[in-house]
């Protein structure tokens, strides 16, 4: 088995904007975590929302470089508009990947239905890191239904019966090539186990490795439980892990990749190599070259 690393808690959860109360299970400023090459993620917890039609809840105008954004609808719709011209509404199950690469601005709220019609809303927003030679690449926009997302059964490690489902966002499970386009090689999975289901996952030896529980109890390598909002890391190496739930279904999404060896300069929305990239960036933006809303 792939060695358990460490599990950490997540910390205090906090707001983003007013739509969106997040607990941000990792990111790039905390460097025990080796989450490369994702930077940061934040999670949504499912929460009710009232209606409020007259002034969507989310995040107004921003910019972005050097990296992307990945935004999972677990429940509930976000509508995104950017500079690029892009814009669109993603629901329950769907994925946007938005790419900021050289500059971009953009804007998340609820949707226009869901404001008016309130109801559950839970959502995972990741940044994925470019590689120094894409980080100025063009900026660009993935809306990815549901429907086009593949959908693997797992086998049950100890039955015959299934284990659950896994949904390929990105990168490749047995065979099966994930829906979004990516700079570097990466999984990103959306496991959900049924009750008492088990199953056992192989994942390159060269990637890192992070599972993030987001609903559910389970049991890791036989040995240790993540609960909803811990986020668990693997020693860098070959082996397997097996997953297995309770008499409750669990829902986690599995992240790997090859780390981006380089060196990353962070400021606020932007996330490059060195401080003078970082500083041309801030200049770009207050110049206009990203563009306006």
């Amino acid at each position: 088995m792939r060695t358990i690393n460490k599990i950490y808690s997540a910390p205090s959860k906090h707001w983003v904007g007013d739509g969106f109360y997040v607990s941000p299970l990792f990111s790039h400023m905390a460097d025990d975590k080796f989450t490369s090459p994702f930077l940061m993620l934040d999670y949504a917890m499912p929460q009710r929302f009232a209606p409020n039609e007259a002034n969507p809840r989310g995040v107004g105008s921003h910019p972005h470089a050097g990296f992307e954004t990945v935004t999972i609808a677990l429940q509930g719709e976000v509508e995104h508009r950017d500079s690029a011209g892009n814009g669109g509404v993603i629901g329950t199950g769907d994925v946007q990947w938005m790419t900021a690469g050289r500059g971009i601005v953009h804007q998340e709220f609820h949707s226009e239905r869901f404001s008016r019609e309130g109801g559950v809303f839970e959502m995972v927003q990741l940044w994925v890191n470019l590689p120094a030679k894409d980080k100025n690449a063009a900026a660009g926009y993935q809306s990815i239904p549901a429907a086009k997302i593949p959908v693997c059964e797992l086998a049950d490690s100890e039955s015959t019966k299934s284990a659950g489902s896994l949904r390929v966002i990105a990168g490749n499970y047995d065979g099966n090539k994930g829906a979004a386009h990516t700079f570097t090689e990466l999984n990103m999975w959306e496991i959900d186990l049924n009750p008492n289901g088990k199953t056992v996952l192989t994942i390159p030896a060269e990637h890192n490795l992070m599972l993030v529980a987001l609903r559910g109890n389970a049991l890791i390598n036989n040995d240790k439980v993540a609960r909803p909002t811990e986020l668990v890391t693997f020693k860098q190496e070959a082996g397997e892990i097996s997953l297995q739930a309770g008499d409750e279904a669990v829902k986690l999404l599995l992240l790997s990749g090859v780390p981006i060896d380089e060196p990353i300069a962070a400021h606020g929305p932007f996330v490059m190599n060195t401080r003078a990239e970082l500083v041309e960036k801030f200049n770009a933006f207050n110049r206009g070259e990203f563009g306006a809303l």
